[in-house]
């Protein structure tokens, strides 16, 4: 048997990690800057998070939801306190598409409504619903199409309101920040807005923060910076620092019933022992207020580039927007320099580091930014 050939992948085998540090079956040391998806939060093998995970390995690794799991309500508990959403709900699933899915669903249960607002440029995952409103029909498979979603243009007030006049709006789902989408930032009017609008329409605002959420922004949500509070917030990546898990927030006005959400992985010992660990090393070492900090620092520099066509983000969600002739730029990085990053079509680079990089490794990714640039080709006409 041969896997699925379904990923592009660089000829590289990380086999160690240390940090905002990986290392090749080689030795070779590389800087992490990508994170695997922006799913490292708190570094590789960071020591806190290992030690919780191999204690709990020593007592009990998993049971089903039929039983009562402490570490769920500690996890509630916690992740309440840390994000500022102590009033609101916790169910526990093991992705971000997975997390997405419920919400969508939930939504339907709340208002017995089935249409669905969802943007262009958005990405929200690969499962039936997630994948539905998600704006790439190169990945949406024939089954997955559905009259029930409506694309509305990313940023566009107006048509948005145009769209809520089909009075049978379930939910919207939106992005704090647009990861695959390139790195577009929602303003805040624009997600004041949505609120406003689902309010209005009894509809349901979903917060999508699998990517852009966790402190990555130098807040919590990347949607708080708009003052107003979604109904359902959607999480996953940066949760368990590697180890599957994903959630849903849900609004105290959203009640829950016997069978209406079930899953048999969601909320496993080892994974809330993980997320634990995550939320507590988050708090402990001020992850948030170090995201801001170094991501501003990375902001303000890489604007002084003269090659670069813009600088999109907050905190450690940073897009670099680089001309076409530049589209050589990622692989220099990876090849030349040995950091890695992830990309956006057409051509951005996209930084989602660990939380608690230093502004040592920021710096060095700077210096290396600054060399592959000198060092491309410019093509004239």
């Amino acid at each position: 048997m041969k896997l699925f050939d379904v990923y592009p992948i660089n000829n590289i085998n990380i086999t160690k990690g240390i940090g905002s540090l990986v290392y090749d079956d080689k030795g070779q040391e590389y800087l992490d800057l990508y994170g695997g998806h922006a799913v490292i939060s708190i570094g590789h093998t960071n020591p806190y998070y290992v030690k919780r995970l191999e204690d709990q390995l020593h007592k009990i690794g998993f049971y089903s939801n039929s039983i009562e799991i402490p570490l769920q309500k500690q996890l509630a508990e916690k992740l309440g306190h840390v994000s500022g959403k102590e009033d609101y709900q916790l169910f526990l699933v093991n992705s971000g598409a997975e997390a997405n899915e419920n919400a969508l669903k939930l939504a339907s249960f709340y208002n017995g409504k089935k249409k669905v607002i969802a943007f262009s440029g958005s990405f929200h995952g690969r499962t039936s619903l997630a994948v539905a409103v998600t704006d790439n029909p190169k990945i949406v498979a024939p089954i997955n199409e559905t009259d029930n979603v409506i694309f509305v243009p990313w940023m566009d007030e107006a048509a948005l309101e145009q769209a809520f006049n089909q009075n049978e709006i379930s939910s919207v789902i939106i992005e704090g920040i647009q990861g695959v989408g390139g790195i577009q930032v929602a303003p805040e009017s624009f997600l004041q807005k949505i609120r406003s609008l689902c309010d209005t329409h009894n509809a349901v605002f979903i917060a999508d923060s699998v990517q852009c959420g966790y402190g990555r922004t130098g807040k919590f949500f990347s949607h708080d910076f708009a003052g107003v509070n979604a109904d359902i917030y959607t999480m996953a990546k940066g949760m368990g620092n590697g180890f599957p898990i994903g959630g849903i927030i849900i609004a105290p006005k959203i009640l829950p019933a016997y069978g209406m959400l079930g899953t048999t992985f969601g909320g496993n010992h080892l994974a809330c022992a993980a997320a634990l660990a995550v939320l507590e090393v988050i708090e402990q070492e001020n992850l948030m207020q170090n995201a801001a900090t170094i991501g501003d620092y990375l902001i303000t520099e890489l604007k002084k580039f003269k090659e670069v066509k813009e600088v999109r983000g907050r905190g450690l969600m940073i897009g670099i927007d680089l001309p076409a002739e530049y589209a050589s730029v990622k692989k220099d990085l990876l090849f030349k320099h040995h950091i890695f990053t992830g990309e956006a079509k057409p051509n951005v680079i996209r930084l989602l580091p660990a939380l608690n990089l230093t502004k040592a490794h920021a710096d060095r990714f700077l210096e290396s930014f600054a060399t592959v640039l000198k060092s491309t080709p410019v093509l004239t006409a």
